[in-house]
């Protein structure tokens, strides 16, 4: 079956939800909807998918998708969510230096200045630079899908984008994405509660106000003694 079978609206649901799931196109996402409720999709058998049956489907294809990247998908096959990219918003003028001990974030982002992409299908990377008084988003950077195509690891490509970060805030992220963006010293935190980016760049400049953790202080370059003890959450590992 091709896509052109399908009634436009099924079709845009399904290239949505492709968009939302690692190195998926619209045919490998076809396959595994085969397996799961059968061709062609319609609304009703759509809207009886399961996150469960989406990740078990054609012998496991997705079984190591990260589950609120299912999740997401899900939604959009199923017509939830917006169905437009929401345009970047403007970044902030800047000049090196302008904030001292301040250290950049990524964030992964899909639309506007939300944090709810994840690492191998968000539409662009928001940056930020924080400092314990204050933040400014300083650039925003689309993901090229050509330049990925034509890179044997679009991880890699993915990582290279954010190479001056010392942070990235995602969604979700899988283990051999990690490694990639490890390999560059920028430090992956999983954020599945997603929301304004600005939320939690905020919340990040709070905590360096108040003594950054040793993690933190060893990126920012703090002296060792003027860390204090810190646990990272299970979703900060």
């Amino acid at each position: 079956m091709t896509q052109s079978t399908l009634s436009d609206e099924i079709a845009l649901r399904i290239g949505l939800a492709a968009r939302a799931l690692p190195d998926t196109d619209i045919a490998r996402l076809l396959r595994v909807l085969a397996d799961a409720v059968g061709l062609p999709p319609t609304a009703v058998s759509l809207n009886e998918l399961t996150v469960k049956g989406l990740k078990h489907a054609a012998d496991g294809e997705f079984a190591d998708v990260d589950n609120a990247a299912l999740k997401e998908a899900l939604a959009r096959l199923k017509g939830q969510g917006s169905s437009e990219i929401e345009p970047a918003p403007d970044p902030e003028s800047y000049s090196d230096g302008e904030l001292p001990s301040s250290i950049r974030v990524a964030c992964a982002s899909n639309g506007g200045e939300l944090l709810d992409g994840h690492f191998g299908s968000c539409q662009r990377f928001l940056v930020y630079q924080v400092s314990a008084d204050s933040y400014k988003l300083i650039d925003c950077r689309d993901i090229d899908a050509a330049a990925g195509e034509q890179q044997d690891d679009k991880n890699s490509y993915r990582a290279s984008l954010i190479a001056d970060c010392q942070i990235l805030y995602v969604a979700s992220i899988g283990g051999p994405a990690a490694a990639k963006v490890v390999k560059r010293d920028i430090h992956p935190i999983k954020r599945p509660q997603m929301g304004n980016a600005r939320e939690h760049i905020a919340e990040l400049s709070r905590i360096l106000a108040d003594k950054a953790p040793p993690w933190l202080a060893k990126i920012m370059g703090t002296a060792t003694e003027s860390r204090v003890h810190f646990e990272r959450t299970p979703e900060e590992a």
